[in-house]
């Protein structure tokens, strides 16, 4: 069984489940380094308590301080950060490209807007093909070598990136419209909001800075999940091999040997087959994959709601695709990107926030469809 598929019951189960009729599931507290990760909230960290249902609630939770005398609401918002809270694309890569030229002494090449425009619709946005497609049009440089066109290319990129980066960092660029709006309806229904950015193409550091620009307000009622905070989750605790002692998984595969009943033997396994013991595991996943799958269970694990209760909003293909290889419903929110992109795997496609877009009375429509 593939580690990424394994079902949120087993997982509660192993972890914490308190009923002691069954040794299979009797694991020693000790065995287990699972601790609330640091910063587990993002405002103030106290002592948290364990329910018996198997998740770790913060009794001054930002995410229950709305709703601690109701029910939890059975929904939870995972928000993807570049093109979804920002469409970094469209407000940035023109200019970025413009300074990475620039930086490089190309001075022939000073993309205009128009020019850009037609580059993207013609190479389907593949930031390589433009550079081809402009070059062939307008001619190399003069010292370049046929054969080093290629380390031009890749050296214009990284230009590209770093300037793209710098402009994101100076908060000079917008956040979506209606996106903040969208937020704080979120907060007043005490749905649960994560930001991702532990696999945010244009690096941690960036999307921070994006979420940022939210205010502190915002921010105190969010929880954003870097890479650290996934690998300190207990589902990126199996993925990753962080925090799961040796003892537990001899323990394990002793058990699965000893289960009786045919169920018994079943969840044996794929717990097993999560710590890797005596199972074969899929290998095919790419490593974005892992770490996006790896991302959506943890995000999933601190909202504190099943996965299929919870709803990605993305703005990225390998997001969708993690979504619909856990089975967590997904909506996108387009960007200049992904435009002409099209998404099978989501159960709705949409321009923006507010209006006839998406809102959280829309959103609760799709997930019941």
């Amino acid at each position: 069984m593939a580690m990424e598929t394994a079902s949120c019951p087993i997982l509660k189960t192993f972890c914490f489940s308190t009923n002691n009729s069954s040794k299979l599931y009797n694991v020693p507290r000790k065995s287990l380094s699972f601790l609330p990760p640091k910063n587990y909230l993002s405002t103030t960290s106290s002592i948290g308590k364990l329910y018996s249902d198997g998740y770790f609630v913060n009794s001054s939770s930002s995410f229950s301080s709305s709703t601690q005398d109701n029910p939890p609401q059975q929904l939870a918002l995972l928000l993807e950060v570049e093109g979804v809270l920002m469409d970094v694309y469209r407000l940035g890569n023109r200019q970025a490209f413009n300074a990475a030229f620039r930086k490089l002494g190309l001075d022939c090449a000073n993309w205009s807007q128009p020019v850009y425009q037609d580059l993207v619709r013609k190479s389907i946005g593949d930031e390589e093909k433009m550079l081809v497609l402009f070059f062939n049009r307008i001619g190399w440089p003069t010292s370049l070598p046929t054969s080093e066109k290629e380390t031009f290319m890749k050296s214009v990129l990284r230009e590209k990136k770093i300037a793209l980066d710098e402009l994101v960092m100076s908060k000079s660029l917008p956040l979506r419209p209606g996106v903040e709006e969208f937020i704080d309806e979120a907060y007043e229904e005490g749905v649960p909001v994560v930001m991702l950015t532990s696999y945010c193409k244009c690096g941690e550091k960036p999307a921070r800075s994006i979420i940022e620009k939210l205010g502190n307000d915002k921010m105190a009622r969010i929880k954003i999940l870097g890479m650290e905070e996934v690998k300190q989750s207990f589902y990126g605790q199996l993925v990753f091999g962080e925090g799961v002692a040796s003892d537990l998984g001899e323990q394990l595969a002793k058990e699965a040997r000893k289960a009786v009943s045919a169920e018994e033997q079943r969840i044996a396994k794929e717990v097993a087959s999560m710590l890797k013991l005596s199972v074969d595991i899929d290998t095919t996943s790419s490593e974005e994959m892992k770490n996006v799958v790896a991302a959506l269970r943890a995000g999933a694990e601190y909202a504190n709601v099943p996965v299929d209760n919870c709803v990605l909003v993305a703005g990225s293909q390998s997001g969708v695709a993690g979504a619909e290889r856990i089975g967590m419903p997904c909506v996108v929110v387009r960007g200049s990107s992904t435009a002409r992109a099209e998404f099978p795997g989501a159960k709705a496609i949409m321009d923006g926030f507010g209006g006839g877009d998406l809102s959280i009375s829309r959103l609760r429509q799709i997930q019941r469809s």
